[in-house]
């Protein structure tokens, strides 16, 4: 597409790409459409390459290596995911250390995004550096891999700030059940917590997509999902500023609040901002936003999902559009919870 005009989203032939010799040579088997590439497409924001007019989108890649380089330590054969973020060319002392997730200065460059083409083509090449190599048993559901980053490093998060003190919690809030949430309920019952899940919709597949995990779905408000006691962590996938703000007030001593969702500017709601410090600061509280995720995160989230029932992460793949069709996956259906673009 042509980025900042809608409607110029179209599939195209285009040459191979050229393939440096230490990269590896990716069959692209699917990519994953989420709300950023939607926003893309309706040419809200997005950056193409330099020098050129035109970005291949997608970032939730999935793919089967064909070439890799000697000492690489990748095969002909393997499956693998790339990473969506790369450092600035000067970097900041994040990107210098590997955490290019946490990039000071905004020189990063994101894959179908920001200055490089992105996962939506047919054959894509990829530095072995910013590679992920998945269990075979997630030929399907490795498309998955990108959004479970974003929760992994979450997680990782929650536990870092968790540690600064004795931190053993039992209750977990997440508000949303859109894939995010709901792989923050997953990652949140392979540790053990009970987990209630907030969303607004009472039919359709996310009701049962949250029981099967062993979880509870709550559809009746806020005040009903914390009826059984306050979360000690809650994780806010919506970016709904009324459950921003309840979020924040609603943990119990010491909770951790991390928050996901990016809110709409321009939304105003009622603060009682004295009231909401108070209860931060007297119970020892944190919140915090997190975005984006480095190698190590993809790591995490590819041995979680590896971990996962394959049945429960094949249903949160709710449809696979052929690459023809490929105008269908960026219309936003009721039942939808995982849009997949079948490159194949």
């Amino acid at each position: 597409m042509r980025p900042g005009q809608a409607g110029s989203l179209a599939v195209e032939d285009v040459d191979d790409p050229h393939r440096d010799p230490g990269e590896l040579l990716v069959d692209g088997l699917a990519v994953g459409v989420c709300g950023t590439d939607e926003e893309i497409a309706r040419g809200e924001y997005g950056w193409a390459p330099p020098g050129r007019e035109r970005l291949v989108v997608g970032h939730e890649s999935l793919g089967r290596v064909r070439k890799a380089p000697d000492g690489s330590g990748f095969a002909a054969g393997d499956l693998v995911v790339g990473v969506v973020r790369r450092p600035d060319p000067v970097p900041c002392g994040a990107c210098a250390h590997g955490a290019f997730d946490m990039c000071r200065n905004g020189r990063y460059t994101e894959r179908g995004i920001k200055s490089l083409d992105g996962y939506a083509s047919q054959t894509w090449t990829l530095a072995p550096d910013f590679a992920v190599r998945l269990s075979p048993d997630l030929a399907d559901a490795g498309v998955l891999v990108e959004p479970t980053s974003v929760v992994a490093k979450a997680w990782e998060e929650i536990e870092r700030i968790g540690s600064r003190s004795w931190f053993e919690p039992e209750r977990l809030l997440v508000t949303g059940a859109g894939p995010i949430g709901l792989l923050a309920a997953l990652l949140g019952r392979q540790r053990g917590l009970e987990v209630h899940v907030l969303d607004q919709v009472r039919t359709g597949p996310k009701p049962a997509l949250v029981e099967d995990l062993g979880a509870t779905y709550h559809c009746d408000g806020f005040d009903e999902a914390l009826a059984g006691g306050r979360p000690d962590v809650v994780i806010e996938a919506t970016g709904v500023a009324p459950l921003v703000v309840a979020a924040m007030a609603s943990t119990a001593s010491y909770g951790i609040v991390c928050l996901t969702g990016i809110s709409t500017p321009g939304r105003t709601v009622p603060l009682d901002a004295g009231a909401l410090n108070r209860s931060i600061v007297l119970e020892n509280d944190v919140v915090f936003g997190s975005v984006n995720a480095n190698l190590r995160h993809y790591g995490l989230a590819a041995d979680a999902l590896a971990a996962a029932d394959p049945g429960w992460l094949g249903r949160l793949l709710s449809r696979r559009v052929p690459l023809e069709s490929f105008a269908e996956a960026f219309e936003s259906r009721d039942d939808d919870v995982k849009v997949v673009l079948d490159l194949r």
